[in-house]
């Protein structure tokens, strides 16, 4: 498909690159261009810009972080939104935590957790912002955003701001009605409890170690692949599999935590994507398992 050729400069829209490599907007580290990235500063300039490119039929992406995500190697044909750090305040009164989408998880575990707040510390080892933990209910040792959350305010496909319960979120395992629904996070208010700050910091070290012990921290990665299948672990599944260190060019199956793709050096995203492909291919060969990715794929490979 032919880049996207329309200009948006006088469209009121600022915050605008062109052909910018999305490389350097996953945590993967690979992915090729998007023919037009905006990151909007606020609200206001969020709907311009998703109105904008409603109105010229455009093909849009919304991304956080992009620690979830896997771009191909020749792109995104279209626009890609990015909602980042600008959407950063977080507000606390008393046990109550009202934060924006685009403050990282590991900076608002931190800022809770100086104010003796408890309930969010299995998220402060979690990458990403809080907008995307939401959309998919991320979780980790037990706990998950769903525990917390008590409302979520979005932007809905009419581009209004709308406020949504925990119970009208619908948040099951890795999913709420973010994603289906095309709504955008813009923040929440979480209900945490008042606790002990030598409690809290044990824990939070605790399973920093964990982390670091049991997962490739030091590799380009998005986290966990693969979802967790009904009954089983998708890492115990893949080691079974015989496929710990198993690699396609740059990208391996981590030889410390199986549920791992990792970028282990000079990796592409077609490398990335076929070592997934191999990987669900196989463990369903062997086990008639069937592996859904955690990670969004994008793009042209």
């Amino acid at each position: 498909m032919e880049h996207l050729k329309i200009d948006i400069e006088g469209s009121g829209i600022v915050h605008i690159k062109y052909n910018e490599p999305m490389s350097q907007h996953t945590s993967f580290k690979v992915g090729g261009p998007a023919d037009i990235l905006i990151e909007p500063t606020e609200v206001e300039e969020l709907k311009e810009a998703l109105s904008f490119v409603r109105q010229h039929q455009l093909p849009y992406y919304v991304i956080g972080n992009g620690t979830n995500l896997l771009v191909g190697d020749k792109g995104i044909r279209g626009v890609v939104i990015k909602v980042g750090e600008s959407f950063g305040d977080i507000e606390i009164t008393g046990d109550e935590v009202i934060a924006e989408c685009g403050v990282l998880l590991s900076t608002l575990s931190k800022v809770v957790a100086r104010n003796t707040l408890t309930g969010l510390e299995f998220a402060s080892g979690i990458p990403g912002f809080l907008g995307g933990a939401i959309a998919m209910n991320a979780g980790a040792y037990g706990g998950e955003m769903k525990d917390i959350v008590e409302w979520v305010e979005v932007l809905d496909e009419n581009l209004e701001l709308q406020r949504y319960t925990n119970a009208e979120m619908e948040f099951t395992y890795r999913k709420s009605i973010v994603e289906p629904r095309n709504l955008i996070v813009v923040r929440c208010k979480m209900k945490l409890k008042k606790g002990n700050q030598e409690e809290i910091n044990s824990i939070m070290s605790d399973l920093t170690q964990k982390r670091k012990t049991k997962q490739p921290l030091h590799l380009p990665s998005a986290g966990s692949t693969f979802k967790r299948p009904p009954g089983f672990f998708a890492g115990k599944l893949i080691e079974d599999a015989g496929l710990r260190g198993f690699g396609i060019g740059g990208a391996q199956v981590s030889e410390l935590h199986c549920g791992f793709v990792v970028n282990n050096g000079g990796a592409t995203a077609k490398d990335v994507y076929d070592l997934i492909k191999h990987v669900q291919q196989t463990v369903f060969n062997q086990f008639g398992i069937k592996l859904e990715t955690e990670v969004k794929i994008l793009g042209e490979f």
